[in-house]
């Protein structure tokens, strides 16, 4: 194996890939990068068994062969060469030849045919979807997400592709987060798969916020993500996710309508005095008036109140601030609407103008 290659052409792809690389590994060929280079050009793999990304970038090959390296090592002397450096890399008996300019570094390797793959993961009915629009799905629920909770189908995202319509629910059972895509989801069945914490983390990090087309593929045991010149694929969680349409409130009275951020500010100020384990805050209306009231242990109160509409019936209600707070950051309307059953029911809150978002706090006895 030999190749050319200029320092930002390698430098990309290997960013790219790394984030699925753990620091710590069972198997030591999983620190390594996976690189092939053929006739179309030089291609990088890393996986952790669960998550795998591959890039690809364009460049005469000067001998083909594969060969995987130790990933972290190559980012960090790819990334200090000098901007501009003409890179090459060959392969000399059990040694990977990294040279640029007057630097030249000396790898071990490990041999191509040890590298995991991931099985192929069947005949799928593929979606096109514009980049930012599935990064705005993914960036508004998963904060939701359970975090290493023994009921394991928690620990993770739901999408639910249909025709015509591309669903995203994360849960903890305290909170929900749900966000729809509607427009041209072109499928026949509908698909439910849940994809675990990290595949969402690298999604985030891959995704731009962008027009341009990205490939969707939903299989029994992966998802696939195909972005120009960089293929993501990760294996599901194997669960059954509850019910949420259940868990939605159906509010018909009690709804209030509030400036977004001056109720997110009120918040922030309430929750200082919060109780730091619990972060409870009181929620009380009357017409027209919201009432935030939060006390810690050590007799330290917060008051805060706002003129909001409100025509319902007066109402005392606890919350968890957080929870509140990261459905409030999560919007982007200057109001948001905040529809409420009972003092002992969850609230359903979203933005004033639009239910593409929907958010469900269950209550806090305080």
């Amino acid at each position: 194996m030999k190749i050319e290659i200029e320092r930002e052409t390698l430098l990309r792809p290997l960013q790219a890939v790394i984030g699925v690389v753990e620091r710590r590994q069972t198997l030591p060929v999983l620190a390594n990068v996976l690189m092939v280079a053929d006739e179309s050009g030089l291609s990088l793999t890393a996986t952790d068994l669960e998550v795998e990304l591959v890039a690809r970038a364009e460049m005469d090959v000067q001998e083909a062969g594969q060969i995987t390296v130790p990933a972290r090592k190559l980012v960090d002397i790819v990334r200090n060469l000098p901007e501009g450096a003409k890179v090459r890399l060959s392969v000399e008996q059990d040694r990977a030849i990294v040279s640029a300019e007057r630097s030249r570094f000396s790898l071990a390797t490990l041999p191509a045919s040890e590298f995991p793959s991931v099985e192929d993961i069947g005949e799928t009915e593929p979606v096109l979807l514009p980049q930012g629009h599935l990064r705005e799905l993914i960036e508004k629920t998963h904060f939701s997400m359970a975090l290493q909770d023994v009921r394991y189908y928690l620990n993770g995202l739901l999408l639910e592709l249909e025709p015509g319509r591309l669903r995203a629910v994360a849960t903890d059972g305290h909170r929900l987060a749900m966000g729809e895509l509607s427009g041209n989801v072109q499928v026949q069945n509908t698909q439910q798969v849940i994809v675990p914490r990290k595949g969402v983390q690298e999604l985030l990090r891959l995704l731009d916020d962008t027009e341009d087309q990205v490939r969707l593929e939903l299989s029994s045991n992966h998802i696939r993500v195909t972005l120009p010149e960089l293929r993501f694929t990760s294996k599901l969680i194997d669960g059954r996710f509850p019910d949420y349409q259940r868990v939605i409130p159906n509010v018909e009275d009690n709804v209030v309508v509030a400036e977004r951020e001056t109720l997110r500010q009120a918040l922030v100020r309430a929750s200082i005095l919060s109780n730091e384990k619990y972060r409870g805050v009181r929620f009380t209306l009357e017409p027209d008036t919201l009432k935030i009231q939060s006390n810690n242990p050590e007799q330290e109160q917060a008051d805060e109140e706002l003129s909001v509409t409100y025509p319902g019936t007066a109402l005392e209600i606890g919350f968890n601030a957080s929870y509140v707070l990261d459905a409030l950051g999560a919007m982007d309307g200057e109001q948001v609407t905040i529809g409420l059953v009972d003092a002992n029911s969850s609230c359903l809150i979203h933005d004033a103008g639009s239910r593409d978002f929907s958010y469900v706090v269950m209550p806090m006895r305080l």
